[in-house]
């Protein structure tokens, strides 16, 4: 075989390109993999039990109460260390529970997006997970594809790979039949088939990865900015919490009393399990992401969802079915056939004018061309498929459709005209060539292609009027929102030069249609009023662009169609939301401009060339039905390659985020409130509001399952009917910092009343601001969950009752009395402490009700504070 720039790729003549044996047999791949295992390589070494219960110990604030309860034991203090004992042990389980289920979430991600590979089985083509190839199977690859296990070539065309990821090399290699790929590596042009040498742990990259087994992932950026929050907390508690020792010690309070007090004190007030919730909240988000379909690759993805502002969107696969079928086919002499037909199944009606017919030779000649030029196949309904499905690319599969519905047999076809040489599709040309061996020795050229690129002068041998004649039809069938492609050929004798062929004659048009998905011009609004902005970009004609986006509502007459080959998408308007004849490298300038005017952007690819700008989008979202490089690419898989189930995600990410910022209410307006009432209490008459043990137990009720249980709730109405919020926001912006300070402002008003009441009426004060307080924050809990959640999320009201009784049985149950220093309280007493503990729960529910707007309907609020304002999203 040669190869050559501008040349032919000559195929061996003894070899049929695509079928050079018939693969290994399904039994006999079984047996192999039973034998050498899946094609997987090694796992990340799972962190075993010690080892995370001792991350858990090592965390600064545990270590701290880990000293306290080593002092309280040198001093004889039980109660006290009883207590700490039990909020470590507590805190620890909590801890290492929600690590095993987030990195069992993960893993069940991992397994969700496991890349797939073309091969051959019992000789027919199939597709497979990776993980099932075994040795002398043999795999096909092309444009796009990640190099599944190492291969030896059997037969390649113009193909070649980058080896960037194993050998840092940008520069993209030629490999020829004989020659070894490697596993991981990416196809960039060509094709080729290959039986695979090693697998697994043997293979190229799995050698490399074992290197990389033990290397944990970075922090998301939520998770940076949450720690960065933790240790400015940690800061603030531990100087407030020295003026609270400072002044106990000045009241005359024992100095080791004090400092107990303090650290109890630091522990309770910050939220010290918010990592471990926030990368929970985040896995089980991607969990039920990928219960909807939409698979997240990576953590961060999440996050960043709830902020997209913008949607580059393909058209194909993604706005409409990804279907792809010929609708209509024109001949040379200008007439148009109608073609019916469901999905890839090879088998339908031809028509003419409303009138059955038997496809005409002429049809027949363009239906056979369509398929010589072409690399896919159809599969037939299999036990878990009851429809025909495409086998490579799904525009070639439906030429390869059409031409069984014009009455040939595709395998008989191509065996009668085998490919001797080819010029696969490039972006440049936008064609694709082809050359056969016919039964009468000599050969055909077959072009296919974009109508403006094969309909010229250079390549046809036709008449100024023939080829204006097409054009113009091509021209009609775009603006019936149709994908034209034009065909040519030519008889030689000897194979021209592919890159330029001249001399062939035009041998029709086929208007390839694909319906746009049910409800996409609804996607489209609905997302708009999400405040996020859908963007139809698409490498079609710019007629055939503009139908499609006035069916979806984004374009009108006189709206601007931003052209690829003739405008500077990165300076185009800022309201076009259309943009036609896109090259994929054009994406990057169209992504770019929309960063530098303040989006956060989202674009839709499934080819290799789109994994550049699927790196560079804020998010990238790959169809699961395109190449594995654009899936790798990307940080969200749509399996189901349908947009509305990026609305799904984007909802969802702003769900994880209100519950993360809900989490921050909750757990810091509880922490104000505790050193609010330590620093005042003494002012009011109550020299040490609360022991060590007290602080602990509330921390432990609290901060808990409680706690935990906020992540859980559901998303808010009207979550996908407001603006995004700006990454740039703080964790604590919109609002969130002031209603922490007023909500924390609220418990420790009403414990502090209550503990001065309760002193001046001769009755155990202390115990009185313990049961207020613990009461006050777990009433808050049940009054910030998600607007309309009612019995959505039934964990939290068990969690909170559970708390309830226990805090209540602190001061009844006398083993807690003893453990916690308590005193026994009346019912009588027990009901005002109750009755009082309700009221910050009951002005912050009051406070955010739902606001009417002029329609009579309820406006969705988001994170309102006690004055009813609604924070900026």
């Amino acid at each position: 075989m040669t190869t050559s720039d501008a040349g032919p790729v000559l195929v061996d003549d003894d070899l049929e390109p695509g079928r050079a044996t018939d693969g290994l047999t399904t039994t006999e791949a079984a047996a192999r993999l039973r034998t050498d295992g899946p094609n997987s390589v090694a796992a990340p070494t799972r962190r075993r039990l010690p080892g995370r219960v001792l991350r858990q110990l090592t965390d600064p604030l545990v270590a701290l109460l880990l000293a306290a309860a080593t002092v309280t034991t040198l001093l004889g203090d039980w109660p006290d260390t009883a207590v700490i004992v039990l909020v470590v042990a507590v805190n620890t389980i909590i801890g290492v529970v929600q690590e095993v289920r987030a990195d069992r979430a993960i893993a069940a991600l991992d397994q969700l997006s496991a890349p797939t590979a073309r091969v051959v089985r019992d000789g027919r083509d199939v597709v497979l997970p990776a993980a099932d190839l075994v040795r002398d199977d043999l795999v096909r690859v092309e444009a796009g594809d990640v190099v599944p296990a190492d291969l030896r070539l059997v037969e390649a065309s113009r193909f070649q790979v980058d080896e960037s990821a194993l050998t840092g090399e940008s520069v993209p290699v030629g490999r020829d039949d004989g020659e070894e790929v490697r596993a991981g590596t990416v196809v960039t042009t060509g094709r080729a088939t290959g039986t695979v040498l090693r697998t697994g742990a043997a293979s190229a990259l799995g050698r490399i990865s074992a290197l990389v087994a033990g290397t944990r992932p970075a922090p998301t950026p939520l998770q940076r900015r949450l720690s960065g929050l933790g240790r400015i907390l940690a800061l603030v508690v531990v100087a407030l919490s020295g003026l609270v020792f400072a002044i106990g010690v000045a009241g005359g309070r024992p100095v080791v009393e004090m400092a107990v007090t303090a650290v109890s004190l630091v522990v309770a007030a910050v939220p010290e399990s918010l990592p471990a919730v926030v990368t929970l909240a985040l896995a089980l988000g991607a969990r039920r992401m990928a219960g909807a379909r939409a698979i997240p690759r990576r953590l961060h993805a999440v996050e960043t969802l709830g902020s997209v502002t913008v949607i580059a969107s393909d058209k194909t696969g993604t706005l409409t079915e990804g279907r792809m079928v010929v609708r209509t086919a024109v001949t040379p002499d200008g007439v148009r056939y109608t073609v019916d037909g469901v999905g890839y199944a090879p088998h339908g009606q031809v028509s003419r004018d409303g009138t059955p017919v038997t496809a005409p030779q002429e049809l027949r000649r363009l239906a056979r061309a369509g398929l010589l030029c072409n690399d896919a196949t159809v599969s037939p309904p299999q036990d878990d498929r009851p429809d025909w499905a495409a086998v490579g690319d799904p525009l070639e599969a439906a030429l390869t459709a059409f031409a069984g519905r014009c009455g040939l047999e595709p395998e008989t076809t191509r065996s009668a005209w085998p490919r001797i040489a080819e010029r696969p599709f490039e972006q440049a040309t936008r064609r694709m060539v082809t050359v056969h061996r016919g039964c009468d020795g000599r050969q055909l050229v077959v072009c296919k292609g974009a109508p403006e690129n094969v309909l010229t002068s250079t390549l046809l041998d036709a008449t100024a009027e023939e080829i204006e004649a097409l054009s113009a039809a091509a021209r009609q069938l775009a603006a019936e929102g149709l994908r034209v492609l034009a065909v040519a050929s030519a008889p030689v004798d000897t194979v021209p030069d592919l890159a330029a062929p001249v001399g062939l004659r035009p041998v029709g048009l086929v208007g390839v249609g694909d319906p746009l998905r049910a409800g996409a011009a609804g996607i489209a609004a609905d997302l708009d009023t999400a405040g996020v902005r859908l963007l139809l970009v698409t490498g079609d004609h710019p007629a055939t662009a503009a139908a499609i986006g006035g069916q979806l509502g984004l374009w009108r007459p006189g709206d601007p169609v931003v052209r690829g080959d003739t405008d500077d998408a990165a300076q185009a308007e800022p309201h076009a939301r259309v943009f036609a004849r896109t090259q994929p490298e054009q994406k990057l300038d169209i992504i770019a401009g929309l960063q530098a005017r303040g989006h956060v952007v989202a674009m839709t690819g499934d080819g290799v060339n789109d994994a550049p700008a699927l790196r560079r989008a804020d998010i990238g979202v790959a169809m699961g039905g395109g190449t594995e490089v654009a899936r790798q690419a990307a940080d969200l898989v749509l399996v189901d390659d349908d947009l509305a189930t990026v609305a799904v995600a984007i909802g969802e990410g702003r769900r994880i985020y209100d519950n993360i910022r809900r989490f921050l209410r909750y757990a810091l307006s509880g922490g104000v409130a505790e050193i609010v009432v330590m620093l005042l209490g003494p002012l009011f008459g109550l020299p040490v509001p609360l022991l060590p043990a007290q602080i602990l137990w509330i921390n432990l009720l609290t901060h808990g399952l409680p706690g935990v249980a906020l992540g859980a709730e559901p998303a808010e109405p009207g979550t996908l009917r407001r603006t995004p919020r700006s990454p740039r926001e703080s964790v604590l912006g919109a609002g969130l910092g002031r209603d922490v300070l007023v909500t924390g402002a609220l418990i420790s008003t009403v414990v502090l009343a209550a503990g001065v009441a309760a002193a001046h009426a001769g009755l155990p004060w202390q115990s009185v601001v313990f049961v207020v307080l613990g009461l006050a924050q777990l009433g808050v809990a049940l009054a910030v969950r998600a607007a309309g959640a009612g019995r959505a999320n039934p964990g939290l009201l068990v969690a909170v009752a559970g708390s309830a009784l226990l805090q209540v049985g602190g001061v009844l149950l006398p083993p807690l009395r003893t453990l916690l220093g308590t005193e026994p309280l009346g019912p009588t007493v027990l009901l005002a402490c109750l009755a009082v503990s309700t009221l910050p729960g009951l002005v912050l529910r009051l406070a955010r009700r739902p606001a009417v707007d002029g329609t009579g309907r309820e406006r969705p609020v988001r994170d309102q504070g006690p004055t009813g304002r609604a924070g900026r999203p």
